[in-house]
């Protein structure tokens, strides 16, 4: 099943309407995108609909005990790859892709580039020869393999209070 989605315009010139709902038979949801969209474009601009202390599977951290639901919502059905090809700055509320990505490609996050710990662990099935198995937080990888990713200024903060800065 798919639902189209439509994405208000942001007022940083990014892309609006650049990706569908699909639903797959299990029930889940993934956002799938509809046009090219070049790398580094700005998808769009996103905000919190509410802030948590705490994480749940469905927020972003952007500050030690601080995690935001996504608005616009439909930003919740992107999920994790351990090759993402976009990007949540965290620091300017913007979407960002990471490189090219095609009309009918997923989009996808590295989930620890937000995350320090997250709320539920899980064994990630993106199945790309980088995958990295188990997914727990930024705090549980090696920095060796943290420096292949893109992060934000929160989770580099945080390497940094713990002595493992990245450049």
């Amino acid at each position: 099943m798919i639902t189209s989605l439509a994405v208000p315009e942001p007022e940083n010139g990014s892309l609006p309407g650049f990706a569908t709902i699909f639903i797959h038979p299990n029930g889940e949801k993934s956002l799938i995108s509809d046009i090219r969209i070049p790398k580094d474009s700005i998808l769009c601009g996103f905000g919190s609909r509410a802030i948590l202390e705490s994480p749940n599977y469905l927020t972003l951290q952007v500050e030690l005990r601080k995690h935001i639901l996504l608005f616009p919502e439909v930003l919740q059905y992107i999920n994790h790859s351990c090759e993402p090809n976009v990007f949540f700055d965290t620091t300017a509320m913007q979407l960002i892709a990471l490189k090219e990505i095609l009309p009918g490609e997923e989009l996808c996050f590295f989930y620890p580039s937000t995350e320090w710990d997250m709320d539920r662990s899980f064994l990630c099935n993106c199945r790309t020869g980088s995958c990295l198995g188990l997914i727990r937080g930024a705090q549980y990888l090696p920095i060796e393999t943290l420096t292949r990713y893109r992060l934000t200024d929160f989770i580099k903060s945080q390497l940094k209070s713990v002595g493992v800065g990245q450049e």
